[in-house]
């Protein structure tokens, strides 16, 4: 699994980071950080639910 995210398309909602806060969090301005970009473990469902909840679509997971 790979996870990246796109800033420029962040509209700062926050859901990747409540959802995921082990892969994702949002810096000063709001917008998306990756954490881990390869997480394991209990982390891949919640990436991958958090991948879903953007309501930008700047979060992106690749198996």
């Amino acid at each position: 699994m790979r996870v990246t995210a796109v800033r420029e398309v962040c509209v700062g909602a926050g859901m990747c980071a409540l959802t995921a806060p082990e892969v994702f969090d949002q810096d000063d301005e709001g917008l998306v950080t990756v954490l881990d970009a390869e997480p394991d473990g209990a982390a891949r469902p919640l990436a991958r639910e958090a991948g879903a909840l953007c309501p930008s679509g700047a979060v992106r997971v690749v198996e």
